[in-house]
């Protein structure tokens, strides 16, 4: 799954490439919310947190709107990629989706050319448009150790007409020949039909989110199903991307495979909590960090360790690190309960804006819950 370590090195250095978006959010017909978008922003806000250092690549147009931490190459070609997301408040279960995705701009891909001159231990592909094309993979796993892929990157197609955001098959993609170099493949429950995780699964570690349900883990010799978090989910987006963001941390940081998905499943539950690019209180981020250490320096020789996912077998205090983690989860729910209760007191439209001091000064509104991320397939394409 990775390359020969070519020198020893006491901080690990990563590679982000994907590129900020600007979203829109529509709930039947109207807009509701505009907020930073992208796979990209949801890694660094996580990776950020837990004090992992990366270097990002990301392209915007001169219209691009937020200020960021790690700023974006600039095109003077090409807008600001930009989503809308259209949300239905009637879609349950009459057999709707309740999302429909459409890219009405897209920036400029980044090429090979974009990726800086050296070598990272690892790299993450989180592209959300496009925007990766498959040499520029092949060059990151050219220069990084091991290669998470974030699969919506490679198998999104888009209506030549609207935009609508539909799927083919990885074998269509043109990525496919890439899979035995990946190191970790990241898919949804909607997205891994598309991927034929039978065959993935012989060359990498594919990892598969189900919302509620957790997430299921799966490698040549077995598979594990990693428990959830629970939360009372405002806004799937990005969720996907926080819990990607968590395991790859979680690795870092010298966690077995099974242990870092929970810390991914803890992150993706904080971020359906929240309505756009979530805000993690700092007191859960240093108690998050301290457990970390705690369970880094019980490891034996996990400090020294440099190939990721050599241990597939959950820890044996993989049920405590659950519990500690529930246990952090709940604290947080409760705080940010009694603040929403003490908005609600004080304005009667607190159902639609209790939130906003959970957006890191985003503008957005909370929206009506919707419970999965559907993209339609390209059923053109099958």
């Amino acid at each position: 799954m990775a390359r020969e370590e070519q020198s020893e090195m006491v901080t690990r250095r990563g590679l982000v490439v994907g590129n900020y978006c600007h979203d829109v959010l529509i709930r039947d017909g109207n807009i509701i919310g505009e907020s930073l978008g992208g796979a990209a922003s949801f890694v660094s806000n996580v990776l950020d947190a837990i004090s992992i250092h990366c270097h990002y690549v990301s392209k915007v147009g001169s219209d691009f709107a937020y200020s960021v931490s790690h700023p974006p190459l600039f095109s003077e070609s090409s807008m600001t990629t930009l989503f809308h997301a259209h949300f239905f408040s009637d879609s349950h279960g009459k057999g709707q989706h309740d999302r429909i995705l459409k890219r009405l701009h897209a920036c400029d891909p980044i090429s090979p050319s974009d990726l800086p001159e050296m070598e990272f231990d690892f790299g993450l592909a989180v592209g959300v448009a496009g925007e990766i094309l498959p040499e520029t993979l092949e060059r990151m796993l050219d220069i990084c150790n091991v290669v998470f892929v974030d699969i919506q990157g490679l198998i999104r197609v888009f209506d030549h007409v609207d935009g609508t955001v539909k799927l083919i098959g990885l074998k269509e993609s043109g990525f496919s020949h890439l899979l035995p170099r990946i190191g970790f493949l990241k898919a949804s429950a909607e997205e891994a039909p598309f991927v034929d995780v039978e065959e993935a699964r012989k060359w990498c570690c594919v990892v598969v989110t189900d919302g509620k349900h957790g997430c299921r883990v799966y490698w040549k010799d077995g598979e594990l199903q990693i428990l959830p978090f629970p939360t009372v989910q405002i806004d799937p987006t990005g969720a996907g991307d926080s819990f990607l963001g968590g395991f790859v941390a979680g690795l870092i940081r010298g966690l077995a495979v099974p242990d870092a998905a929970l810390l991914g499943n803890f992150f993706g539950s904080l971020t359906v909590g929240q309505t756009g690019l979530p805000k993690f209180d700092l007191r859960l981020l240093e108690r998050v960090k301290d457990e970390l250490q705690r369970r880094k320096m019980q490891s034996i020789g996990c400090c020294e360790r440099r190939n990721f996912g050599i241990e597939f077998r959950k820890s044996v205090e993989h049920k405590a690190f659950y519990t500690s983690l529930l246990r952090e989860a709940r604290i947080t729910s409760s705080s940010y309960t009694q603040e929403d209760e003490q908005d609600s007191q004080n304005c009667p439209q607190a159902v639609e804006q209790s939130i906003h001091h959970q957006n890191n000064g985003q503008q957005m509104l909370l929206f009506y819950p919707v419970y999965e991320e559907v993209v339609q397939p390209d059923e053109s394409r099958q």
